[in-house]
């Protein structure tokens, strides 16, 4: 059985800097540019963000998994689009944004903070 491969970047005991260089030295240029793209959830799939090595994916504003999405439908498809980046030959995770300012109120029953709070 072949030894696995030591992963400076994977290592959490190497300085930080470290592991930066030897995650961006072992990236093609597709990675690079892949890493740098948001796309929009409504054209984000398992496979786009495996094939193209998304870095990013955004719920804009009223975009949510299906009609009365749950907080546990909302989870489930997270994890869904992370298991696509998870999969690529680096391993990088994606980060998930959502245009949430008052409150998430794509959640089905979230509670919604009104405008002045705060004022």
């Amino acid at each position: 059985m072949a030894e696995a491969e030591y992963l400076k970047y994977k290592d959490p005991k190497q300085p930080l800097d470290t592991r930066i260089k030897d995650l961006v030295d072992r990236m093609t240029l597709e990675e690079k540019i892949g890493q740098m793209v948001q796309i929009e959830r409504t054209v984000a799939s398992t496979d786009v963000v495996n094939k193209y090595y998304i870095g990013s994916i955004l719920s804009g504003g009223g975009s949510a998994p299906k009609a009365e999405a749950t907080a546990n439908d909302w989870v489930d498809m997270v994890n869904e689009f992370q298991k696509g980046a998870l999969s690529t030959r680096l391993g990088i995770p994606m980060i998930y944004g959502v245009d949430a300012v008052h409150g998430h109120n794509n959640v089905y029953n979230a509670t919604i903070f009104p405008h002045n709070v705060g004022l």
